[in-house]
């Protein structure tokens, strides 16, 4: 059962799969992942490579480059047990696919390691990966707008997500978070975003570290009435992030969401009450019409009661 579940759903997501893998980056990522086993595959290539086989094979792996291989496997193993999307198991594949061939090519010609690295350091500064372009109901806040909107009105509970662009963790949340956003967003709940990367005075005023080592990012925060009220992950003494998982289950428990929207719809249906009001004014009651007679009537009763 432990094989199946993964199994299933990676072939649940697999058409989602293949529009990331034909995108650019992913696509020059997979060529640079497979770059080792090409060269050492490649009949009239690997033939003037070394080995350390016994029997002088140079086109196979010989038993160190199996050893380094199913280390860093069980590596990549280890950190997608906390991945949450298909984007991060991807990410995580192809970071420690190129870190193999690092040490791969290193250990068989310094002058193929150095151009390798070279390649890589290239490919990260000029390449960066999709962002999310989805349907979502977030607002983006900056650091001249954060503070008047979660103060204007004090009924609305905002959910604001603290994010740089540059993070990899942040760029695989985005979709989790929009779809909370599409699911939850309401008059009286919320959801925003900062980048802390680009605005440097929110993160100091909320107290949220942009640092890699900090593991602060992303950083999700709950206001009512423009306070803070809790914020996932929370801070030790020493000012790092303890560990916890940005799945969409998790944060609807621990940011009790359904409870919230519920809260929230009755300001929803109080504001569509009062401008239900506002077009529609209260009709006047008309007076009922005088019967012609009625006082002549009146008056012969009158007259007879004195008789």
């Amino acid at each position: 059962m432990a094989l199946l579940t993964p199994l299933f759903a990676f072939l649940y997501h697999l058409p989602q799969v293949y529009k990331w893998l034909l995108k650019p980056y992913y696509v020059a990522s997979l060529f640079m992942s497979v770059a080792f086993l090409a060269v050492r595959k490649t009949p009239g290539v690997c033939d003037h490579l070394a080995t350390q086989r016994e029997d002088g094979n140079p086109c196979d792996f010989d038993w160190r480059e199996v050893e380094i291989l199913m280390f860093l496997s069980a590596i990549v193993m280890m950190k997608n047990r906390r991945a949450i999307t298909v984007e991060q198991h991807v990410g995580n594949i192809i970071l420690f696919s190129k870190v193999a061939n690092v040490i791969l090519f290193f250990r068989l010609d310094i002058r193929m390691g150095l151009l390798y690295l070279t390649l890589c350091i290239v490919f990260l500064m000029t390449c960066k990966p999709p962002l999310y372009m989805g349907p979502e109901y977030i607002k983006y806040f900056s650091d001249k707008t954060i503070d008047d909107e979660l103060d204007r009105d004090s009924r609305v509970t905002w959910i604001v997500e603290f994010f740089a662009n540059w993070s990899p963790e942040c760029q695989s949340f985005a979709s989790v978070y929009a779809d909370l956003s599409l699911k939850y967003n309401c008059a009286g709940l919320k959801f925003g975003k900062v980048d802390i990367g680009r605005y440097g005075e929110v993160s100091k005023k909320h107290k949220v570290s942009a640092s890699p080592l900090s593991k602060q990012l992303p950083s999700l925060v709950l206001f009512q009435g423009g306070k803070e009220v809790m914020r996932r992950p929370q801070i030790d003494k020493k000012g790092r992030a303890v560990s916890w998982s940005f799945t969409e289950e998790n944060i609807i428990r621990e940011f009790n969401l359904n409870e919230l929207y519920q809260k929230s719809k009755k300001l929803n249906k109080s504001k569509g009450d009062k401008v239900s009001q506002s077009q529609f004014p209260p009709v006047p009651e008309e007076e009922e019409p005088e019967q012609p007679g009625a006082d002549a009537q009146g008056e012969d009763s009158e007259s007879k009661k004195d008789k």
